[in-house]
């Protein structure tokens, strides 16, 4: 019964059946193109092309395609793709994961399915794990491409913008994962949209699909800058402040807190900082500090608003009372405190741009892997990458011998059965690689063969290159080679002259890798295309794998036995309890990388939006929508804010005024006098139209052409240093918002739910931001868009190339105090540099 419910419900039977159906196509098709000139098969691209420019899709012509990419490659590689190969590349079309074996021939495979979808003409990326091995595919596969009349493309991290954009603009791309991530964050922060590189994302094929999607899923990536100086800019921002006077320097509205610099404090900031204009574009990070550090003093309170404990501010919860440990104030309010209170400024570094290969690889239209190993992981990619994992057969059957694991008491048992077994396999001359999960036991087992006399290579450092030269001769008659589980990964252990009937390759391994899928890809080294081989897994009770799960017994039933260090025990018993214990910890860890996706959804969500709304500023022709809209919400905001009591008599006009002042209008321009006795609406309609003749007024003293650049600069600028700013503190919540779970409340939940309220935030920020500078502003004669932070890309594995900053050329500019350079007589703040 059981076995017939499982014919019915094994998907992978089913998928196999429907894409053998593919692969008897192209097999019917394959006696045509064999009769084709080189021309003849070549010109198929160009056909091929034009069917689907009249409507055919690459579904209708994948059978032709694929018989032609076959034929190709008989030709220019000297490879005959085999039926299963067919498979498993139509596998990769739909959008799957093709689960072959290693020495199955997975990257001639690929070649079937990204040709297709690159007929597309969208471009298709093919992933790798290292640049080694993306600059090999480039070189090999290159050729069969090229022959097709497809361009290729490589994709390094040492290349420059111009480089990658032709990299990228090739029909077939070949990268690694880092480099497609960081150039995407890259795509993003760019001041112009030519300066971009990527197009958008269509289609990727990842080789080791199971090491990037899954392994490397907790890592993010992120684009770091260096704001050392603007820790040193609060502290000497917090300096000045303290020599401010109320309402002679600045004016607080007590019902909005807010805090704004009257013109005498604008003139005394800008001679304290020996400036000519506070209000110069390149001096928006000193205002906005001396404007956060004002607020510090003014409207926060030490013990009301935040407390200090062990030299940290920590923010109080204004409707509970309670401490909200890890999260930090946003917009450098937070810097601005810890400098009032004499304490180390912190965030010396600041993410610019970060984003996780799960939400990165999912922005693709498409996504197909390969991999040896993928079936342990199969919910995984189904749930969270909407990929199924199928099982494409060998195409010769596997006679590789799996041995039971033996286990030993002690660990020193192990390593000395380990390597007197390496010593007896290598007296008769059969190649032996020693797998290890650490690089320590790779040293310990090295030391035991030097004491035995056996030449052995000892494989654990990064050099990628050194690492496939090493694999590749570990199929050599009288090879031993120690070397981490996953060194090689994508390199073919092809077996030496005699080899096979020594028994084929040996693979040894020294302890049980806690996910399933690492031992099988080690073991998946031995046995290639029907090849002999032999596996065997040596393991202790000492073994951390065997501590967490309960050795104690077996401890002391091998005593009982009377069995020493010396016998081990071989037992299927035991390897299944040991597996079962590998299930457990990947079922922890796919749990894990769960959560963490939940939590970088928040940001995801969030940050489509912000390089949507980026993207549209740098393609546009005209913002000045845009802004007009930006400011009708602060200018309502503003209005109503100041005019909530019921009674006329209680509405703040003169915080209205100060607010205006400072903000959209020049000081005195609106007074409480000119606002009294108004309605709100008349109110907020007075000041729209004074804004607005004030905005027609800036126009008309510069070209429109100018104008429209400014309004970018001005909007780019706030854009990219409030969202920097606002993952900064999204960072500092998510840190501290797991300690939210001992007051009974959900962290993810919470951490949703503050998350969209600094977003919300943080969108009035810009708001308010932009129209400040688009109204205050002096436009200088030449304008230049800026990188608000220097950027470098940052991954724990390896780091990117800075991201090169535009030269900056700056004009002299008129000081507000200076004579107006149009001969009026008048001082130029009070003439054209009126705002």
């Amino acid at each position: 019964m059981l076995g017939v419910l499982n014919k019915m419900f094994d998907m992978n039977k089913r998928d196999l059946k429907r894409l053998e159906k593919i692969a008897d196509k192209v097999e019917v098709l394959a006696m045509d193109m064999e009769q084709l000139s080189d021309e003849q098969l070549t010109a198929k691209t160009e056909e091929f092309k034009e069917r689907l420019v009249k409507g055919e899709t690459l579904d209708d012509i994948q059978a032709e395609a694929f018989a032609v990419v076959r034929e190709a490659s008989r030709r220019v590689l000297g490879l005959y793709p085999f039926r299963v190969q067919i498979v498993g590349a139509a596998a990769l079309h739909e959008g799957n994961i093709s689960e072959m074996k290693t020495g199955e021939g997975k990257t001639l495979t690929s070649t079937l399915s990204v040709y297709l979808n690159s007929l597309a003409g969208k471009g298709v990326h093919v992933v790798t794990v290292n640049e080694y091995l993306a600059s090999r595919d480039a070189l090999e596969m290159g050729q069969l491409y090229e022959f097709l009349g497809l361009t290729v493309g490589l994709n390094l991290n040492e290349l420059s913008k111009e480089e990658k954009r032709d990299a990228y603009a090739a029909d077939v791309t070949y990268s690694t994962n880092n480099e497609l991530g960081f150039d995407y964050l890259r795509d993003n922060m760019v001041l112009y949209s030519e300066h971009k590189v990527q197009r958008p994302l269509f289609y990727a094929v990842i080789d080791e699909v199971d090491s990037i999607l899954v392994d490397e899923a907790r890592t993010p990536l992120i684009i770091s800058g260096q704001a050392a100086k603007a820790a040193e800019l609060y502290r000497l921002a917090n300096m000045f402040t303290k020599s401010m006077k109320k309402e002679e320097d600045y004016s607080y509205d007590e019902s909005t807190k807010g805090v704004v610099l009257t013109e005498a404090g604008i003139e005394k900031a800008e001679a304290a900082f020996s400036i000519d204009n506070l209000f110069d574009l390149q001096h928006v990070t000193l205002n906005h500090a001396i404007n956060q550090s004002l607020k510090a003093h003014v409207s926060m309170h030490i013990d009301v608003d935040y407390v200090v404990q062990e030299g940290e501010v920590i923010i109080v919860d204004s409707f509970t009372g309670r401490l909200m440990k890890g999260r930090r104030y946003s917009d450098g309010l937070h810097q601005a405190i810890e400098a009032k209170e004499g304490l180390e400024v912190q965030n010396e570094t600041m993410t610019l741009a970060t984003i996780t290969f799960q939400n990165f690889f999912r922005m693709y239209d498409k996504l197909a892997g390969m991999t040896g190993t993928a079936k342990t992981e199969e919910e995984e990619f189904r749930n969270i990458y909407n990929m199924n994992v199928i099982a494409i057969p060998t195409n010769r059957p596997i006679t590789r011998d799996d041995r039971a694991d033996l286990i030993y008491a002690s660990m020193e048992g192990k390593y000395k059965a380990v390597a007197e077994d390496i010593k007896e396999r290598n007296a008769k001359g059969q190649p032996v690689l020693v797998g290890t999960v650490a690089i320590e036991t790779s040293e310990i087992i090295s030391r035991y063969l030097t004491k035995y006399g056996v030449k052995h290579s000892v494989l654990n450092a990064k050099n990628h290159g050194r690492e496939a030269e090493i694999i590749l001769e570990a199929g050599q008659k009288g090879s031993v080679t120690i070397a981490t589980n996953m060194a090689g990964r994508g390199t073919d252990i092809k077996l030496g002259e005699g080899v096979q009937d020594l028994g084929g390759l040996a693979v040894i391994g020294t302890e049980r890798h806690e996910s399933r899928r690492i031992d099988n890809q080690l073991r998946g080294r031995s046995g290639r295309q029907g090849d002999p081989g032999v596996t065997q897994f040596y393991l202790s009770l000492e073994d951390e794998l065997m501590r967490r799960f309960g050795s104690e017994q077996m401890k002391s039933m091998m005593t009982k036995l009377g069995m020493d260090d010396s016998t081990p025990i071989q037992s299927k018993m035991v390897s299944r309890s040991v597996e079962s214990a590998q299930k457990r910890v990947e079922g922890n860890n796919f749990d894990a990388r769960k959560r963490l996706l939940q939590y970088d959804d928040v940001l995801r969500q969030q940050r489509e939006i912000i390089y949507k709304e980026r993207n549209e500023i740098l393609e546009s022709e005209n913002i000045r929508d845009v802004l007009e809209k930006m400011l009708a919400n602060i200018i309502n905001n503003t209005v109503l804010i100041h005019t909530k009591e019921e009674k006329e008599a209680d509405w703040k006009l003169k915080g209205l005024e100060d607010f205006l002042g400072a903000n959209l209008l020049s000081e005195g321009h609106l007074t409480q006098a000119d606002m009294e006795g108004k309605s709100v609406e008349q109110l907020t309609d007075v000041i729209t139209e004074m804004v607005t003749e004030r905005y027609n007024e800036k126009e008309a003293e510069m070209s429109e052409e100018r104008m429209r650049e400014f309004e970018k600069v001005v909007l780019l600028r706030a854009i990219d240093s409030k969202w920097t700013d606002h993952i900064d503190a999204m960072d500092q919540l998510r840190h501290g918002i797991h300690l939210r779970a001992y007051g009974q409340t959900d962290p993810l939940r919470e951490y949703q739910s503050e998350g969209f309220g600094m977003f919300e935030e943080m969108v009035a920020a810009i708001e308010a931001d932009a129209a400040k500078y688009v109204m205050k502003a002096e436009i200088r004669n030449n304008l230049e868009r800026e990188e608000v932070v220097k950027a470098q890309a940052v991954n724990p594995k390896e780091d990117g190339e800075p991201v090169r900053k535009k030269p900056v050329r700056r004009a002299v500019n008129i000081g507000r105090n200076d004579p107006c350079s149009c001969g009026s007589g008048k001082k130029f703040k009070n003439c054209h540099g009126k705002a």
